[in-house]
Order: structure tokens, then C-alpha cells, then sequence
């Protein structure tokens, strides 16, 4: 009986590389219906769709159909009209749209900065944002040079408080939500540099504010440098953050001076273009 029940929680399926995967069922359940809603509302006028009409097309039994409903209504990814008989997509799905949507737009929008920067220093240049307590990368142009660091191959969810361009973020957030992302990530040692103490971490990060830009000397990786810079609109609020990153190699003081300057300069023209007010022109 046990062996039966896992079984019926748990589905195979195969991945976009032909992989088998192990599929939570009440989940896969609840994504097509946001799935049938979705294609509802694209496809016809209007989009919401009642009870019996959502357990029919997606082949659930008309109560297990309810209850997976109730959840997503009370999280907000589903709506009801105002009679409460038809369901659409809620707000909560919209609000997660939009934040993608924004995502794809600030890295369009960098793009013709991103390249200056990349052919002035000659390295690589990542842009990047917070997105839930994660660092995510959004963009990245790799150095003409053969000797360089490639960040693809590595994971940057978990090291903002070790990385220039994820210190640049945290240095401008409110102290209430640095130290809510601090600490429920943690701060992991990835070399005997990096910053595991939040109190340093915290002192660190009063020095980008004040000096404008951060610096990563092998704190993520051994021998790699990162400077980086934050973007800001025109209410000071954090948009995300721009690196250059090198090899110690050619970390040397005038090289890092260099990087400085372009770094910032990139960053002051993008917060003008992409940091201003709705409506404004340049």
C-alpha cells in the first residue's frame, strides 16, 4: 500500500534534454491548470473558465480540481469573478510576468553600454539583480583575451556577499532586507578570502556605499578579481549591479584604477537612461 501511494504522488516524465525526471503530481495538477487558464484568457473573451469546464480539460475529478483551486486563490495565482462560479489568473501571476518582463528589459536596455564596457576594458562584464534572495546573472560579455574567467560553469545564487557585483546590490538595499537575504542564504566560504563574518560583511558594504563601487579580490574564486558598481533610478532605489571581472594576473593597481573608472562611468549612464522617471526623455 505505501509502495502504491508514493507511486500515485509521483510521476516520470522526461525533460528538454531526454532525461526522466520525478514529477510531484499535485504540482504538475496545479501548473496545468494555471496552464488551461492562461490559454483561456489568450484565446477568448472572457478568459475566465468555470469549475466543471477546468476538471474537464484537465482531467481532473471535479473535487480534486476544487481544492487545488482553493490554494491557488488564496496564494493569489488564481481570481474568481465576482460571483465566485468562473476562475482566471490572478495577480500574483501578473506580478511575476512583470518582474520577468523587467528582467528582459534592463538587459536590452544595458546592452549597447555592456558592449562599450566590454571593448574598453577588454574583460568580461556581467550584469546582474537580486531576484528573491537570489544573485542571478542577466547578462554576460566575455574578454577577446585568451587567458579569462569564465563565470558560466559556476553559480552565483548563493554568493552575492562574496562578489563585487553582488556586494554592489546589497550595499544599497535597506539594512532590513540585506540582512534578511544574508541570513537566509548564509555566507558561505568559497576561498580563505571571503567574507563570513556579518559584521564585516556589514563594514564592507558601508565602504561600496562610500567609495561607490566593490571589490572582490579571489573572495568567490582563487585568482579572479571582480569590480562592480550598482545601477540606481532616480529614487536611489537598486535596479541591479555591473563587474568587470579578470584574472589576478592583470589585477595590478593601475589595471584596477582603469577598471574602476570604466566600471563607473558605465554605470552613472546607465542609471541616467534606465534609472528615469516614467515618462521622461533624455
Amino acid at each position: 500500500m505505501a509502495r502504491s501511494a508514493t507511486k500515485s504522488t509521483k510521476n516520470s516524465t522526461k525533460n528538454s534534454t531526454g532525461k526522466s525526471t520525478r514529477e510531484i503530481q499535485s504540482v504538475g495538477r496545479a501548473l496545468n491548470i494555471l496552464e488551461v487558464l492562461s490559454k483561456a484568457q489568450g484565446e477568448r473573451q472572457p478568459g475566465d473558465m468555470q469549475l466543471g469546464e477546468i476538471a474537464e480539460t484537465t482531467g481532473l475529478n471535479v473535487s480534486t480540481c476544487h481544492h487545488i483551486l482553493l490554494t491557488l486563490v488564496n496564494r493569489n495565482y488564481v481570481a474568481q469573478n465576482e460571483r465566485g462560479r468562473a476562475y482566471f489568473l490572478g495577480s500574483k501571476i501578473l506580478e511575476l510576468s512583470s518582474n520577468r518582463a523587467r528582467q528582459f528589459s534592463l538587459a536590452e536596455s544595458a546592452m549597447p553600454e555592456l558592449r562599450q564596457l566590454n571593448a574598453a576594458t577588454g574583460e568580461n562584464v556581467h550584469l546582474a539583480v537580486i531576484q528573491g534572495n537570489d544573485l542571478v546573472v542577466l547578462a554576460q560579455l566575455d574578454s577577446p583575451k585568451v587567458v579569462q574567467v569564465n563565470l558560466e560553469a559556476v553559480s552565483l545564487t548563493n554568493a552575492a556577499h562574496a562578489t563585487a557585483i553582488g556586494k554592489s546590490i546589497l550595499a544599497w538595499l535597506p539594512d532590513n532586507e540585506m540582512e534578511r537575504i544574508v541570513r537566509q542564504k548564509g555566507l558561505a566560504q568559497f576561498t580563505p578570502k571571503t567574507l563570513t563574518d556579518f559584521d564585516d560583511l556589514t563594514e564592507n558594504l558601508r565602504l561600496v556605499r562610500r567609495f561607490g563601487y566593490a571589490l572582490d579580490r579571489e573572495e568567490f574564486l582563487p585568482g579572479v578579481v571582480s569590480l562592480g558598481s550598482a545601477l540606481r533610478d532616480f529614487s536611489g532605489t537598486v535596479l541591479g549591479s555591473v563587474s568587470c571581472t579578470l584574472p589576478e594576473s592583470r589585477a595590478d593597481d593601475e589595471n584596477v584604477e582603469n577598471l574602476r573608472k570604466a566600471v563607473l562611468e558605465c554605470v552613472v549612464e546607465l542609471s541616467a537612461k534606465i534609472g528615469r522617471p516614467s515618462g521622461d526623455s533624455l
